[in-house]
């Protein structure tokens, strides 16, 4: 099972986003009867025209047929070091994004102010976005120290690969003005029009960390809701976390996998959410916690060695969700298989 998870992690270091399309021919079985197959992402859209890549589960004649979309992980690159930025770049990792700030001041690049990022680039920020060989899953956030530098790292930004999401801080007056700057320099007035500013949604924020919070909902908003953005792109719906997937490449004790293929109202976690379960019950990566998980462990333990799979519907509606404080009321049907290296 590692393989498939290792070429998951393949595809995703050359930006490429895939589909793991699994078929199930019942509810339960040997997992010998299960093919398994890396394909293109199929967008699924919904009844307002919108396109996500979301995990769909689709009864065929071969038997259910999951799909579960993965992307690229989402980096979010910080230009500018200064007070707006720390937390932005601490909001942004705890999001899930993974967090790269450039500044060309070593007081303000490096790991102890920032230590949350993956990455800190002390560098001019012209050499530092070449560096990062910006993509169309990044979000650019320009905080800059001043409008000569956004206009710097503007120049660089607009004739290559557009980000998700570029925005720029600063008033409407100033930003109003270097946009017709660039326009007037000979740059694409429809790339100008991408760019959000002033930064951020209106929430009339005034501290830093409330600034912080304006931006990262705007991100959020970029990568969550399709109508922002390029028409007919399409957005991740999958609650599937990166760190999961390396863990099942990488680890081959024996385990059980959890995957959330269904939701029906509120649940706390999303289709794509996967979990492992070692023999002594050990978990890693999340389902949600609480009654959700604890209903489907001892299922995962006893799948362990056999070599088998089976489909387990959660009900967290009931009194037993009600009385352990849980407020979601929905239910969600998982996938537990055996993910033991044969």
């Amino acid at each position: 099972m590692s393989k498939i998870y290792q070429d998951i992690l393949n595809a995703l270091s050359e930006n490429r986003a895939v589909s793991l399309e699994t078929v199930l021919p019942g509810e339960s079985g040997e997992l010998s009867a299960v093919t398994r197959r890396l394909t293109a992402v199929t967008p699924v859209t919904d009844v307002r025209g919108r396109s996500f890549a979301r995990v769909t589960a689709e009864e065929t004649e071969a038997g259910l047929v999951v799909r579960e979309p993965v992307l690229p992980q989402e980096r979010l690159i910080v230009l500018g070091g200064g007070h707006i930025a720390m937390p932005v770049c601490e909001f942004g990792a705890k999001c899930g994004f993974t967090v790269c700030v450039v500044d060309d001041r070593p007081d303000f690049a490096n790991r102890a102010r920032f230590p949350d990022a993956a990455e800190v680039l002390c560098d001019s920020f012209e050499n530092g976005i070449t560096r990062l060989r910006v993509t169309p899953f990044d979000y650019v956030v320009v905080i800059t120290r001043g409008h000569r530098h956004d206009a710097d790292c503007l120049r660089v930004l607009l004739p290559g690969v557009m980000p998700a999401y570029l925005g720029m801080i600063g008033s409407r007056r100033r930003t109003k003005g270097l946009l017709e700057m660039l326009a007037a320099e000979g740059f694409d007035p429809e790339r100008l029009k991408r760019i959000c500013t002033p930064i951020g949604l209106s929430i009339g924020a005034v501290t830093p960390a409330e600034i912080a919070v304006s931006i990262l909902s705007e991100v959020i908003a970029y990568k969550r809701l399709p109508e922002h953005g390029d028409p007919g792109r399409y957005c991740n719906d999958s609650d599937v976390e990166l760190s999961t997937l390396r863990y099942l490449a990488e680890n081959h004790e024996p385990k059980a996998v959890v995957t959330v293929i269904e939701t029906k109202g509120s649940t706390p976690r999303g289709t794509g959410a996967k979990m492992a379960v070692s023999p002594l019950g050990k978990v890693t990566g999340s389902i949600g916690g609480g009654c959700s998980e604890a209903a489907v462990i001892q299922d995962a333990v006893r799948i362990i060695g056999t070599g088998r799979y089976k489909l387990v519907d959660i009900d967290l509606t009931g009194e037993v969700a009600e009385s352990d404080g849980m407020v979601c009321g929905g239910t969600m049907k998982v996938l537990v298989e055996d993910g033991s290296e044969s």
